[in-house]
């Protein structure tokens, strides 16, 4: 099809804004961008998207997520309002991970794929967990990604809280998807990667395990240094820092990322660097568990190449850069820190490297042979757009609401606001669900 009558934004580096030209788009790729006319006059049969005048662009990266938070949504936490990081793990995340069953696991992922389509997330990297149904939990994520439409990188999450009986399973899961997906063509919809939780809750045996075990040419998933606890309890058991310690067993390297990076100290962050580890940052998490703020423009400066993710907040990514641009100003005191510029380079660019690299594909770019992962937004600029000041009309002025159509392999999953999928009916399922949910929740206190 030709996609025509837009503004194109092609996030190429340099950036272009193009007025007057159109994208024809060839079974799941970007055949070609160039004039409007000159498109037309070159397939006058084929199909054509009439995008009435509003932004064409990639659509948006997800860095690191958590599909099965998404029953957490509304749910009353047990006992008082827990004091630190450490206590949210233990009165909310850990019973309810513990809550889930098979059917949870798909509806969890189902509704906040399609709250991705509703918002232009294209490409997602979930860290799953669920310690009651491990074995064969990745291929419902799978399937739910399949049904629709959207691309993900998946992995289990790797502890040992329940044990090392469940931590072998884990091992045993994350090695069976790295293989069922390894031979598949460059470009495919779904990648897996090996999830670990933290090194707060994993052995030595475990990581040596878990070290052995990954298959060659694929890398891990795991968070890194989010709460102090997460130093202070690596120093306890190994005498190294978090960082230190996992690059002791092999789990750096540029197939693995890492995720948060919090409390890095500074040689923490040069490792990172040397070995080309992705590190992502998710402000809004940071801001609601109260972590602090990493020393994110410091990561930059070193070459890391730092993403942005939600940590399983809404898949409303501008609402997440918006979140850095105001953050790292606020906790400096400085509003010099964190320039739009610089959100711009983990958001757009970096992300993009990041799936392009885990994706074997070139994905979020507007130009002949990238994936055709494609929104359009409708935004009526008030003031000139520029390639110079794209950024702050997207931290000023853009909103998730205003994307209209959302397309990934060139299929559309989303056109004028309405989904292929029947969302009311997910989330009436999802909604059920969340009840029973809940309740396996409460009992666990």
């Amino acid at each position: 099809m030709l996609i025509t009558n837009c503004r194109i934004i092609t996030w190429e580096n340099p950036n272009r804004v193009l007025s007057g030209w159109s994208v024809r788009v060839e079974n799941d790729l970007i055949s070609e961008v160039s004039p409007e006319r000159e498109l037309i006059q070159k397939y006058p049969a084929e199909d054509r998207l009439d995008a009435h005048g509003q932004i064409l662009m990639p659509g948006l990266v997800c860095a690191h997520t958590h599909f099965y938070g998404a029953f957490s949504r509304g749910m009353a936490l047990h006992g008082d309002a827990p004091a630190d990081f450490p206590a949210i793990l233990k009165q909310l995340w850990w019973p309810l991970d513990q809550s889930l069953t098979k059917e949870d696991i798909y509806y969890s992922a189902m509704v906040l794929l399609i709250d991705a389509i509703k918002h232009g997330t294209t490409t997602v990297f979930d860290h799953h967990a669920s310690p009651q149904y491990i074995t064969g939990s990745l291929d419902i994520i799978e399937k739910a990604l399949f049904d629709t439409g959207i691309r993900g990188n998946i992995c289990y999450e790797v502890t040992d809280r329940g044990g090392l009986e469940k931590a072998d399973e884990g091992i045993a899961e994350n090695k069976r998807m790295i293989t069922k997906l390894a031979n598949q063509p460059d470009g495919s919809l779904v990648t897996a990667s090996f999830g670990l939780h933290a090194s707060l809750t994993l052995s030595a045996q475990t990581l040596e395990k878990s070290s052995k075990s990954i298959p060659s040419g694929t890398g891990f998933h795991v968070h890194v240094a989010e709460h102090q606890s997460d130093e202070f309890d690596s120093l306890k058991k190994s005498q190294l820092r978090v960082v230190d310690r996992l690059h002791q067993y092999g789990i750096t390297g540029n197939h693995s990322i890492f995720v948060h990076g919090v409390h890095l100290d500074p040689k923490e962050a040069q490792i990172i660097s040397e070995t080309k580890t992705w590190l992502t940052h998710q402000p809004r998490s940071n801001m609601n568990n109260a972590v602090g703020m990493g020393d994110v423009e410091g990561y930059l400066r070193l070459g890391i190449p730092v993403c942005i993710g939600n940590d399983g907040f809404s898949f409303t990514m501008w609402d997440e850069w918006r979140t850095c641009y105001l953050a790292h100003k606020l906790w400096k005191r400085d509003p010099r820190s964190m320039p739009g510029d610089k959100v711009i380079q983990m958001g757009i660019y970096n992300n993009a490297r990041m799936a392009t690299h885990f994706f074997k594909a070139n994905i979020g770019v507007v130009t002949p042979g990238a994936k055709a992962d494609l929104i359009l937004v409708d935004y009526q600029p008030i003031t000139e757009l520029t390639e110079g000041n794209l950024p702050w009309h997207i931290l000023f002025g853009f909103r998730d609401s205003m994307v209209t159509m959302t397309m990934v392999n060139g299929k559309v999953l989303m056109k004028d606001r309405h989904l292929l999928l029947d969302e009311v009916k997910i989330s009436t399922e999802a909604a059920r669900l969340s009840k029973e949910v809940w309740s396996r929740y409460s009992k666990q206190f």
